[in-house]
């Protein structure tokens, strides 16, 4: 791989030279530059280029197609669910216009699908029965702090009785003792009965902790008038006898602060057979960011968010049962910043990274580590450089998926910092006490690269930006393929396309990856221009596919049990060298938790392809997976769908 790189930027090198001696002669500055583009354009088409680089095509929807996509899946069907909600957009979330596609990459077609609530900014996972479980979306846009007329926030309401709960409506009132302002609830809020408290030796009963809720309030009036400066305690109107006794609010500053956005419970899965949204039992609480992740019973972690009052969900976690179609709490609360990256580990523990989207204070769980769900235990891990800048980096399994070696990639400082780093951190969870060690560096420091795992066990590497959003024209266009083996990436053709904030890649049952999403600050680079939503998809087709012929891959077994065998059909049996299952991804936000290769023994006889999964059900969570067969000359066949049930 090492010399191979080195060939390819031998060539680089001589494409330059060729480009400057051939315009040497032109003249004027206008002459140069088309003449460039153009001799640019023919040598990025030539076949040799293409094989040692690979190839982008730009892929635009018909205008009435158009949306801006936050959120991609890939589907059991090979076809593309692309969800954008209210997409970034005010005004398509006060007309409630809600939006999603489903695009058939092979035959280039696009279908609009109904959508029920604002799943922008849900989070999604793969799911057993081969449906996409999405939940969490948005509630309320945030408000700058210009924009927001009535002081406003957090009150957290408490219940001192120990025999029952209180639910009070929206619009209930609650007025200062010491200020005398009056705010009023936007929602209703359930407020749980009180725990009683007693000695653990004696049995004495020693008080009763209230039961505590959350609820967004507003001044019934417009202005600064209505601010307050400092913690007051407030009667909640309407309540009389034991209740206005037992019933009370407790409210720091009420102010005309920025307010963030809210989240909201409703859950749905996908069926990409009927290519609709079904409804299922909502979260426990509202979530905007949030991520899903397959624990090892098969049930989806939901972690983190914002909640209904646009407050960072308390680090009370859940779990969704896909038999009962049901949530319900864990036992125990863990605090995340949004968008974490979570991944199962063959221990059946969760492997966190650091890496998240954003939202969250900075010194509350953004250290990497190891998390046994059941136990609440966390253990973390040493070693990880820059670790002030993980937000909006990248984190991806690295193949094989048995290796359990996870890439950090890239990331930024907390919110809006200018800070990104050019690093990349590799740990390997199977050493003994296992810590990070920086991997092979990026050319700048990026803030949310995509990586796609390849089916020949390398990782497409691409996009992103030096600074927050893409300000000061900082979109990253490069790409590069990692190699595990070699620990080192090879810079390959560049993309057309600049992507950040809002985006994210997926692999095709081709090969190809698909690149989607991207939402800059600003268009200029003295930030002045406000910047437009990509909503172009950028195809990329890796060196592989122009290496000449591809193994073939006929459909075989269909279900495969774990421990247990299946058999395919390929007329280039003999020259097979890999087999890998690679789950399909559900990305946003550069965050895909669910993408992983797994290698797969396999035996050859004839036209025959005999294949084992492995039985570790934590390295292969039941669902649907893409079969690929690789030769012996790192080029993959499309892929097979395989159920692992």
């Amino acid at each position: 791989m090492k010399d191979q790189a080195g060939r390819r930027r031998v060539r680089r090198l001589a494409i330059g030279t060729a480009v400057v001696l051939a315009l040497a002669g032109m003249n004027g500055p206008w002459l140069y530059r088309v003449g460039t583009e153009k001799y640019h354009e023919y040598q990025i088409n030539r076949p040799e280029y293409k094989a040692d680089n690979g190839h982008w095509e730009i892929v635009e929807f018909p205008e009435e197609y158009k949306q801006n996509t936050i959120h991609a899946a890939l589907l059991r069907t090979g076809k593309v669910l692309l969800v954008a909600g209210s997409g970034n957009n005010q005004e398509n979330f006060d007309a409630k216009k809600f939006d999603t596609r489903i695009w058939d990459p092979v035959k280039g077609t696009i279908k609009k699908v109904p959508t029920p609530s604002d799943l922008f900014c849900t989070g999604h996972t793969q799911l057993a029965n081969g449906n996409l479980l999405i939940a969490g979306g948005t509630k309320r846009y945030e408000k700058l702090k210009g924009d927001v007329t009535k002081a406003g926030g957090l009150m957290i309401v408490h219940n001192e009785n120990p025999d029952k709960p209180i639910t009070l409506p929206a619009g209930t009132r609650f007025t200062g003792k010491e200020n005398g302002k009056t705010f009023v609830s936007k929602d209703p809020v359930l407020v749980p009965r009180a725990k009683k408290v007693f000695d653990e030796e004696t049995g004495e009963f020693l008080r009763n902790d209230p039961g505590l809720g959350r609820i967004y309030v507003e001044a019934q009036k417009s202005g600064s008038a209505y601010e307050t400066g400092t913690e007051d305690n407030y009667k909640v109107e309407g309540l009389s006898g034991t209740e206005a006794r037992n019933t009370y609010g407790i409210a720091q500053k009420l102010a005309l602060d920025k307010k963030d956005f809210q989240g909201i419970r409703d859950a749905y899965e996908f069926d990409p057979v009927a290519e609709k949204y079904i409804k299922v039992d909502p979260m426990k609480e509202a979530r905007w960011y949030p991520t899903l992740t397959t624990l090892s019973d098969g049930k989806i972690l939901s972690v983190s968010g914002l909640d209904d009052i646009g407050q960072l969900v308390p680090g009370k976690n859940e779990v969704y049962d896909p038999e009962s179609k049901k949530w319900s709490y864990t036992n125990k609360v863990r605090q995340f910043p949004t968008y974490p990256a979570l991944f199962l580990m063959q221990n059946g523990k969760v492997f966190y990274s650091g890496s998240n989207a954003g939202y969250g204070p900075d010194d509350v769980g953004r250290d990497p580590g190891v998390w046994d769900v059941d136990t609440n235990k966390f253990t973390k891990l040493p070693g990880l450089s820059d670790p002030d800048q993980l937000e909006t980096s990248g984190t991806v399994l690295l193949p094989p998926a048995q290796d359990e070696k996870y890439m950090v990639i890239g990331g930024g400082g907390v919110g809006e910092s200018k800070l990104s780093t050019e690093k990349t951190r590799i740990i390997d969870l199977k050493a003994d006490g296992p810590k990070f060690v920086d991997g092979p560096s990026l050319e700048k420091g990026t803030r949310y690269p995509s990586a796609s795992v390849l089916p020949n066990d390398s990782v497409l590497v691409s996009g992103g930006s030096e600074d927050y959003r893409g300000r000061g024209d900082s979109n990253i266009l490069q790409a590069r393929i990692y190699d595990p083996s070699s620990n080192s990436f090879d810079q390959v053709a560049d993309p057309l396309v600049g992507r950040n904030y809002h985006s994210g890649s997926v692999l095709l049952p081709d090969g190809r990856v698909m690149f989607f999403g991207s939402d800059s600050l600003y268009a200029d680079k003295a930030n002045t221009k406000p910047g437009e939503f990509e909503q172009r998809i950028e195809i990329y087709t890796p060196p592989y596919l122009y290496q000449g012929s591809r193994p073939s891959l006929s459909k075989g077994t269909e279900t495969i049990e774990r421990g247990e065998s299946g058999t395919f059909t390929s007329q280039h049996a003999s020259s097979i060298k890999k087999v890998r299952l690679i789950r399909p991804s559900a990305a946003t936000h550069v965050t895909d938790v669910d993408q992983r290769s797994i290698a797969l023994d396999f035996t050859t006889e004839g036209n025959k392809v005999t294949v084992k999964v492995p039985e570790n059900k934590n390295l292969v969570q039941a669902g649907w997976y893409m079969l690929f067969v690789v030769d012996d000359q790192g080029v993959p066949s499309e892929a097979q769908w395989v159920r692992v049930p």
